[in-house]
């Protein structure tokens, strides 16, 4: 997607304005260390471009901005469960309508928060009130956190992902450090399996990474680079691809897609709705990725 070619729907400041694609409104930020783009639906990280280099975040060519159906591609907020153990699978913070809190800019960077709170919506899905702040700090570096507080008069558990789609040459040349060896493959009934310090894949991956490293390493030889993945907040690391397969069931993915994509996500996983991390009223807590890259 190119966020130049957006009609401007609103200008906020000389970096920050409201764009719209389909009935999606983008808050687009045009800065001198980055251009990047954050979807109000879903509260949703759709491209961050470092000056000069190529897109950290992958997006299909086939997602769609009416506001159907949770976006393919960026980074997804799944939240306030992870993958199928509730419904909607990853929670309904991807499909909600998020509002601008504040943006705040400078030669370093602009940082923008988004948020979202309960609304009958919610509270028919997961009846529980509180508040969400996705902050993204977009620099050199991208930063996106997501702030979740207890605004109810009782505690209630969470788990949930920043399901983070990454930009690559060729999934097939790319190889992956730093995931740690223990995983849970969710291809073969949930088993704990064991590892080698690097994979490079040759078909569909769904695995839950126990035991990661502070940083992983998506190495690059096409577009010869190598994203770094700093992780915090979280209890495992999720890494996805569906592969052709996957990629062909997909009405929101192209039928290659796969080959320039892989997910590694900054995920605090829970086996069931009723485990995760509680959080007393009033209480706070941060999940965060951090991306960067060098040649």
């Amino acid at each position: 997607m190119d966020l130049h070619a957006l009609p401007t729907l609103t200008n906020l400041s000389d970096c920050v304005s409201i764009v719209e694609q389909e009935n999606t409104k983008i808050v687009r930020v045009i800065h001198e260390k980055a251009t990047a783009g954050i979807a109000l639906y879903g509260g949703h990280v759709i491209s961050f471009q470092p000056s000069g280099k190529a897109d950290l975040i992958w997006m299909s060519n086939s997602a769609k901005f009416d506001g159907t159906t949770p976006l393919r591609g960026g980074i997804p907020v799944c939240w306030p469960w992870f993958a199928r153990i509730g419904s909607p699978s990853h929670g309904f913070a991807r499909t909600q309508q998020w509002t601008l809190v504040e943006h705040r800019e400078s030669e370093a960077g602009v940082i923008v928060t988004l948020g979202l709170t309960a609304n009958p919506e919610t509270l028919s899905i997961w009846p529980y009130q509180f508040s969400l702040k996705l902050h993204v700090a977009i620099s050199d570096t991208l930063e996106v956190t997501l702030e979740i507080t207890n605004e109810d008069d009782r505690a209630w558990h969470f788990s949930g992902a920043l399901h983070t789609y990454l930009n690559v040459g060729d999934i097939r040349q790319t190889t992956t450090t730093g995931m740690g060896n223990e995983y849970i493959d969710s291809l073969q009934n949930n088993q704990l399996c064991q590892g080698d310090d690097e994979l490079q894949l040759t078909d569909t991956i769904d695995r839950i990474y126990t035991k990661p490293e502070p940083q992983i390493h998506l190495h690059d030889p096409v577009l010869k680079r190598t994203i770094q993945v700093e992780n915090t907040g979280h209890n495992c690391a999720v890494l996805w691809n569906p592969w052709s397969q996957g990629a062909q069931s997909m009405a929101d993915m192209n039928d290659e897609g796969y080959q320039t994509m892989l997910c590694i996500e900054s995920t605090v996983h829970a086996p069931c709705i009723s485990t995760g991390i509680t959080l007393q009223p009033g209480e706070q807590y941060q999940l965060k990725t951090h991306l960067s890259a060098t040649d």
